[in-house]
């Protein structure tokens, strides 16, 4: 992390990783936006509702260590 070491402002600092947070988090959605609208519409019609529901929901589920 250079702004660390370089000691740069911390608020500066902190507002950098916000706005890195809310890009991956844009890009999220967009990958799920795109499972939602190819991939799970696919399992439906293929009749496998239950692994689509259970991909989604482990998406939502899964614990970040």
């Amino acid at each position: 992390m250079d702004m660390v070491e370089n000691g740069d402002y911390c608020v500066d600092v902190i507002h950098q990783s916000q706005a890195i947070q809310k890009a991956l988090k844009e890009a999220d959605n967009l990958l799920l936006e795109n499972h939602l609208n190819k991939c799970v519409l696919k399992q439906m019609k293929e009749g496998q509702e239950k692994k689509a529901v259970a991909e989604v929901l482990a998406v939502f589920n899964k614990k970040i260590n």
